[in-house]
């Protein structure tokens, strides 16, 4: 349960991070957190199963799989937030 709040902490970090650095692809502060809470919750999944138990083994238990998941869902977050805001920037133009 706690990989899941970190991942979706994170997530919406990433994504808001991202809004706010490429300010020609923001959602707006709702749907860059909207947005980056579900990239955080893929991009945390995704980096967990390409790790395997990689990440607590290499961490000596849980805080090589926290690192993960905040590494994982913040960047998860900012790369679905930022293609989003690719996308939604095209179908206006």
């Amino acid at each position: 349960m706690e990989t899941l709040i970190t991942q979706l902490i994170a997530g919406a970090v990433g994504g808001n991070a991202a809004g706010a650095g490429l300010k020609n692809l923001s959602l707006g502060t709702l749907g860059n957190t909207i947005v980056g809470l579900l990239g955080g919750l893929g991009g945390g999944s995704v980096l967990a199963g390409m790790l395997g138990g990689a990440a607590d083994a290499a961490g000596g238990g849980g805080m090589g799989g926290l690192l993960g998941s905040l590494v994982g869902g913040g960047a998860g977050g900012a790369i679905l937030t930022a293609v989003v805001g690719l996308i939604k920037s095209k179908m206006a133009s």
